[in-house]
């Protein structure tokens, strides 16, 4: 085969949404996080400007609403967010689950 596989159900969630899948692929630069939201489930406030690491954030379903920098950024299924590095931001989930990737590189 020629790269690595994993099916991100076979990864241990961490804080109750996240399945981080850098390490299980095998990735150098590439980080890939799939985001499963509760109802009501908020994430954790955060930049990436000492790492350098841009990042994309994809809703595939539901509805939610990250913050960046302050400034409310309402999501719906499709839509995609690109964040720069020293961007403070907080997913903050709607009233049904939702579901995330979350693409980030240096």
């Amino acid at each position: 085969m020629p790269g690595d596989k994993v099916n991100y159900h076979d990864v241990d969630q961490v804080g109750d949404a996240m399945h981080f899948l850098r390490e299980p692929l095998g990735c150098d630069q590439l980080g890939v996080t799939v985001v499963e939201c509760a109802p009501g489930w908020t994430g954790k406030e955060h930049d990436h400007g000492e790492q350098g690491e841009e990042e994309v954030y994809l809703l595939l379903d539901g509805n939610a609403t990250v913050t960046v920098d302050g400034e409310a950024v309402p999501l719906e299924a499709g839509d995609a967010l690109h964040l720069p590095p020293e961007a403070t931001r907080q997913i903050r989930n709607g009233d049904t689950e939702s579901t995330f990737v979350l693409a980030g590189a240096p």
